[in-house]
Protein backbone atom coordinates (compact mmCIF):
# COMPACT_ATOMS: atom_id res chain seq x y z
CA UNK A 1 0.00 0.00 0.00
CA UNK A 2 1.69 3.10 -1.17
CA UNK A 3 1.99 5.95 1.72
CA UNK A 4 2.33 9.81 1.04
CA UNK A 5 4.54 12.20 3.10
CA UNK A 6 2.94 15.89 2.83
CA UNK A 7 5.04 18.81 4.21
CA UNK A 8 3.44 21.94 5.79
CA UNK A 9 5.20 24.46 7.27
CA UNK A 10 3.04 27.05 9.95
CA UNK A 11 3.97 30.18 11.80
CA UNK A 12 3.83 28.92 15.31
CA UNK A 13 4.08 25.39 17.62
CA UNK A 14 0.24 26.36 18.35
CA UNK A 15 -0.94 26.40 14.31
CA UNK A 16 0.69 23.41 13.95
CA UNK A 17 -0.36 21.49 17.07
CA UNK A 18 -3.82 22.31 16.06
CA UNK A 19 -3.96 21.33 12.31
CA UNK A 20 -1.67 17.89 13.62
CA UNK A 21 -4.07 17.17 15.74
CA UNK A 22 -7.22 17.92 13.80
CA UNK A 23 -5.81 15.62 10.39
CA UNK A 24 -5.16 12.60 13.28
CA UNK A 25 -8.77 13.14 14.90
CA UNK A 26 -10.45 13.38 11.58
CA UNK A 27 -8.33 10.50 10.03
CA UNK A 28 -6.89 12.52 7.43
CA UNK A 29 -3.37 11.51 8.46
CA UNK A 30 -2.13 8.43 10.42
CA UNK A 31 0.62 10.48 11.85
CA UNK A 32 1.56 13.92 12.06
CA UNK A 33 5.15 14.95 13.26
CA UNK A 34 6.11 18.30 14.43
CA UNK A 35 9.32 19.58 13.99
CA UNK A 36 9.97 22.98 15.71
CA UNK A 37 13.48 25.17 14.65
CA UNK A 38 12.52 25.25 10.74
CA UNK A 39 13.58 28.71 9.47
CA UNK A 40 12.33 29.41 5.83
CA UNK A 41 13.79 32.09 3.31
CA UNK A 42 11.43 32.66 0.59
CA UNK A 43 9.79 35.25 -1.78
CA UNK A 44 6.79 36.77 -0.97
CA UNK A 45 4.59 39.41 -2.95
CA UNK A 46 7.80 40.71 -4.61
CA UNK A 47 9.95 40.64 -1.38
CA UNK A 48 12.38 38.19 0.31
CA UNK A 49 11.07 36.94 3.83
CA UNK A 50 13.05 35.05 6.52
CA UNK A 51 10.11 33.51 9.00
CA UNK A 52 11.04 31.15 11.93
CA UNK A 53 8.34 28.17 11.54
CA UNK A 54 7.00 24.41 12.58
CA UNK A 55 7.29 21.99 9.64
CA UNK A 56 4.57 19.19 10.10
CA UNK A 57 5.22 15.82 8.14
CA UNK A 58 2.07 14.29 7.93
CA UNK A 59 1.18 10.16 6.23
CA UNK A 60 -1.61 9.78 4.99
CA UNK A 61 -2.75 7.60 2.35
CA UNK A 62 -3.16 8.65 -1.41
CA UNK A 63 -6.99 8.38 -1.13
CA UNK A 64 -7.50 11.09 1.59
CA UNK A 65 -4.53 13.79 0.03
CA UNK A 66 -7.34 16.23 -1.06
CA UNK A 67 -9.57 16.07 2.01
CA UNK A 68 -6.63 16.31 4.21
CA UNK A 69 -4.85 19.48 1.45
CA UNK A 70 -8.56 21.24 2.09
CA UNK A 71 -8.28 20.59 5.70
CA UNK A 72 -5.31 22.27 6.49
CA UNK A 73 -6.37 24.96 3.97
CA UNK A 74 -9.28 25.36 6.17
CA UNK A 75 -7.44 25.49 9.16
CA UNK A 76 -4.50 27.40 8.29
CA UNK A 77 -3.76 30.76 9.28
CA UNK A 78 -1.56 31.86 6.30
CA UNK A 79 -3.19 32.91 2.74
CA UNK A 80 -1.15 30.50 0.52
CA UNK A 81 -0.41 27.45 3.01
CA UNK A 82 2.39 24.79 2.31
CA UNK A 83 1.48 21.88 1.47
CA UNK A 84 3.54 19.32 -0.73
CA UNK A 85 2.72 15.69 -0.97
CA UNK A 86 5.77 13.12 -1.87
CA UNK A 87 5.28 9.69 -2.54
CA UNK A 88 6.99 6.99 -0.68
CA UNK A 89 9.23 4.84 -2.57
CA UNK A 90 8.29 1.72 -0.35
CA UNK A 91 8.79 1.13 3.94
CA UNK A 92 8.18 -1.38 6.57
CA UNK A 93 5.18 -3.14 4.60
CA UNK A 94 3.68 -3.32 8.52
CA UNK A 95 3.57 0.66 8.86
CA UNK A 96 2.21 1.19 5.52
CA UNK A 97 -0.58 -1.04 6.03
CA UNK A 98 -1.10 1.08 9.56
CA UNK A 99 -1.23 4.43 7.66
CA UNK A 100 -4.25 2.83 5.36
CA UNK A 101 -5.99 1.69 8.19
CA UNK A 102 -5.55 4.42 10.65
CA UNK A 103 -6.67 6.74 7.46
CA UNK A 104 -9.47 4.99 6.30
CA UNK A 105 -12.71 6.58 5.80
CA UNK A 106 -14.30 3.77 7.77
CA UNK A 107 -11.89 2.49 10.27
CA UNK A 108 -12.02 -1.62 10.30
CA UNK A 109 -11.72 -3.16 14.01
Amino acid sequence: MPALLCLCACPDRDAADRIATALVEERLAACVNVLPGVRSVYRWEGALQRDDEVLLLAKTAPGRLQALIARVVALHPYELPEVIAVESAGGLPAYLDWVALETAVEPQA
